[in-house]
């Protein structure tokens, strides 16, 4: 009967699922049948009458504690998602254990077939969760992750084109016209912390090694869903913009703003392929950190200058307001770069190599470091000296193309140019 109540209680969907139940239930009717034991035969030793008096004292301590435990770990989160389901077990064993022990004569036959069943029964469900069809929370939690990524990329990607479009779109209805993907991302909390929690109970299984940094994906996650309000907030302002506005201070913004946004595009782009790949995203995604960057600056000086041009607020502010926003999904998308590229150092992502080739056409390049100096001499006037201290070579001696010493010049040797 233990047996078959603990596959139905703890075969989860995934195997994270499963590990967490299994062993939070094995490890809590272990340590709650001990201690039944124990209390019974210290209750043994008052005798027949102080017997049930001492068992239900702490009986009735036990469960003031544990339920005052679970009570109070719910103010974590963490470790009421983690260990919540081992303490609710432990207080139902103990009960079970030390109740019996008055009625039941063979105490340790009930404790060692309780705890052998359950042990059966979770087995059972771990060999099958891992080996036949299995279903891994860190996968699960590892895509949804950088999709969102990819999301977020869409949206500012495409933003330039369609905002500052406006012989095509009226401001009513040009927020209709972009992705609504990244609505997806401001509610993946939940199902993000559910993953990760599970996620750290499974062994180390195809790209994702054991004790892997899981956590890191729920600050990325939440960098992400804090561009997704960003987003919100922009996309708020540009169903909410009316006609009013300066289609000049536009012009002047949209240089800057469609560079800025179609930049912050391309680098979550390119840190979601790094994270789905696993490869470091330093190479791909640093381009275009330094180019949004640059536009930032831009639009902050244009923002700045136009400002003080343009008294009439009410032609400006719209388009100001979206420029100031575009700032501050600049700034998030930079933590977002910091963060992955964290995740990549601690996870050991696949650095990229990039392998330089020669042609063989290629004529072989000589590069003189050193330094030049004017010369008086009476014979020539425009003679000019070269002081040699380093030869370098475009052609590697492992290529098979070693440096010529007779045709190059010796280090602190004098050539005259004419």
């Amino acid at each position: 009967m233990w047996a078959v109540l603990t596959v139905v209680v703890v075969f989860e969907f995934s195997v994270g699922g499963t590990l967490s139940k299994t062993i939070n239930r094995g490890f809590a009717t272990l340590l709650a049948g001990a201690l039944g034991l124990g209390a019974d035969y210290f209750a043994e030793l008052f005798g027949k009458i102080g017997e049930p008096i001492v068992l239900g004292t702490l009986l009735i301590w036990c469960l003031i504690i544990a339920a005052a435990a679970a009570t109070f770990s719910r103010f974590f989160p963490r470790i009421k998602a983690r260990y919540d389901y081992g303490v609710m077990i432990f207080i139902l064993t103990f009960s079970l254990v030390a109740v019996s022990g008055y009625r039941v004569n063979e105490l340790i036959v009930l404790a060692h077939q309780r705890l052998s069943t359950i042990i059966m029964g979770g087995a059972t469900c771990m060999l099958i969760s891992i080996f036949v069809c299995p279903v891994w929370a860190g996968e699960d939690l590892h895509k949804p992750v950088f999709t969102n990524l990819e999301k977020l990329a869409t949206y500012l990607e495409g933003f330039g084109g369609v905002y500052f479009d406006s012989s095509e779109n009226d401001g009513n209805g040009i927020g209709k016209l972009f992705p609504q993907g990244y609505k997806s991302v401001l509610n993946s909390k939940s199902k993000e912390e559910s993953l990760e929690n599970f996620a750290r109970w499974e062994p180390g299984h195809g790209r994702f090694r054991l004790r892997h940094p899981w956590k890191h994906y729920l600050k990325i996650g939440a960098l992400a869903r804090q561009c997704a309000y960003q987003i919100e907030a922009i996309d708020g302002c540009i169903v909410s913009d009316d006609t009013q506005a300066s289609e000049e201070f536009k012009s002047k913004l949209e240089g800057s703003c469609t560079r800025m946004s179609a930049e912050c595009g391309k680098a979550l782009k390119a840190l979601s392929i790094s994270m789905k790949t696993m490869t470091d995203p330093y190479c791909s995604a640093n381009i275009h950190v330094e180019n949004f960057k640059a536009a930032m600056d831009d639009l902050k000086l244009t923002l700045k200058t136009a400002s003080l041009e343009n008294a009439d607020l009410a032609a400006i502010l719209p388009a100001t307001t979206v420029g100031s926003i575009l700032v501050e999904i600049v700034k998030c998308v930079e933590k977002i770069s910091e963060a992955v590229l964290e995740l990549s150092q601690v996870a050991h992502f696949v650095k990229e190599t990039v392998e330089a080739t020669v042609s063989p056409e290629k004529p072989r390049q000589l590069l003189h470091r050193g330094i030049t100096q004017p010369v008086v001499d009476a014979d020539c006037n425009d003679c000019v000296v070269i002081t040699v201290h380093q030869i370098i070579s475009t052609d590697s001696p492992e290529n098979g193309k070693p440096i010529d010493q007779h045709q190059v010049p010796k280090p602190g040797q004098i050539i005259e140019v004419m």
